[in-house]
């Protein structure tokens, strides 16, 4: 398992959504980068949030639909 996360540079904290690695996650980051900002929004996948204090506090969402809205809303 891992965590997709999506950063807003102008603002604390993340959005985290866990999920497996592999095609499902790929698709959702390349679908993802074609939608948002990638000069203001950072999408990347982190092992565990504990090791990753820069992107604290992490609002967990818990679907992959949610994750969208929220990164796409940001």
């Amino acid at each position: 398992m891992c965590f997709l996360i999506a950063k807003d540079f102008n603002k604390p904290g993340c959005v985290a959504l866990q999920m497996r690695g592999g095609a499902e996650l790929v698709e959702l980051k390349k679908k993802l980068n074609s939608k948002v900002d990638i000069s203001r929004i950072q999408l990347v996948t982190i092992s565990r949030p504990s090791a990753f204090g820069e992107y604290e506090p992490y609002d967990f969402v818990s679907n992959s639909q949610e994750f969208e809205e929220r990164v796409i809303d940001m």
